[in-house]
């Protein structure tokens, strides 16, 4: 099966020594003119992991491209944000980037340290355990302002009479996604319903080995349940890669890049699992192994401190035998 790419910009990188956040928007046109992408995508918090923001990011990068889709993945402050407004800011992106916006929604919870926490005091007092409530609600609202008619909506935690949103996408429908990766347990069923009964489609990581196809089997029996297409369901497995001669020194090297960018939050082994590394021909075989348990599309951020480097080995070494 065909699998299309997308590529993440780490724009986080901008405070760690990455370069310039133009620096790593300048990689956009690249991936464009190269013919190998179909999207490109930047991630989204404000206080829990700051970075620059993603709103305003995207409405750059609809200026420096013309063709490839744009996404945020995931929008963790989705439940924090005023869902009107947002709805709003979302519909003009949508309409100069000429339709091509994908959201993928998430709960952003950040346990460690308490920080979406304290986030969401700082912006409105959202508890973490009202955030998947509020995903929810916010998808709802945004799918009723995207219809261009005046409504009336009394809901848990926001409230509008007579309002009515222009422009309207020029999508119809805008699409939103849901980006989730729950471990196994108590809460693995609710999130993956939740993707099933909501979303236009599914955003996740491989963190562990043989997860992604374990998620993705639950995600389409529940939407057959639910009586939903399950054909024509995307699935992105959103990845990392690292492309050199040592497989061992390209995990070490995401390892250090990773624990920079989010703090020490992931395993030695959910680096492995999460990171299509080595050579190529062993890279390749790790973004088949994603196809193979049900990723329909792949967005890959380069996890290393030399994103030129890897951008040229990307695009001349491997993506050419895998489009």
């Amino acid at each position: 099966m065909p699998i299309d790419f997308g590529l993440t910009l780490p724009q986080r990188g901008a405070f760690i020594g990455l370069g310039s956040i133009n620096d790593i928007l300048s990689l956009a046109p690249r991936a464009e003119e190269s013919g190998l992408f179909s999207s490109v995508w930047v991630g989204d918090s404000i206080t829990a992991k700051p970075r620059p923001e993603a709103v305003a990011l995207l409405g750059a990068l609809a200026g420096m491209t013309e063709q490839l889709r744009l996404g945020v993945g995931c929008m963790a402050s989705f439940p924090v944000r005023d869902p009107a407004l947002f709805a709003y800011q979302w519909a003009t992106l949508d309409l100069i980037s000429e339709g091509r916006m994908d959201l993928a929604a998430c709960t952003g919870i950040v346990a460690a340290d308490g920080a979406s926490r304290a986030e969401g005091r700082h912006f409105g007092g959202v508890t973490d355990i009202d955030r998947a409530a509020r995903l929810e609600e916010n998808i709802r609202l945004c799918r009723l302002l995207w219809s261009g008619e005046e409504i009336d909506f009394e809901g848990r935690f926001h409230s509008y009479s007579a309002l009515r949103i222009q422009p309207k996408p020029v999508q119809d429908p805008c699409p939103i996604w849901i980006a989730a990766n729950p471990a196994p347990g108590k809460y693995w069923e609710r999130s993956l319903r939740r993707v099933a009964k909501l979303a236009d489609g599914f955003q996740t990581c491989a963190l562990f080995p043989g997860i992604l196809r374990l998620m993705v089997d639950d995600v389409l029996n529940y939407r057959q349940e639910d009586q939903k297409n399950s054909k024509e369901f995307p699935i992105m497995a959103y990845h990392n890669v690292n492309i050199g001669k040592e497989r061992e020194q390209c995990l070490s090297e995401s390892k250090q890049f990773l624990d920079a960018y989010y703090g020490p939050v992931f395993s030695t082994q959910q680096v492995e699992s999460w990171t299509a590394a080595g050579t190529p021909d062993e890279v390749m075989s790790d973004i088949r192994e994603l196809a193979e348990q049900g990723a329909t599309a792949v967005t890959l951020r380069m996890t290393s401190t030399n994103q030129d480097a890897q951008f040229r080995l990307l695009t001349e070494n491997v993506l050419p035998e895998l489009v």
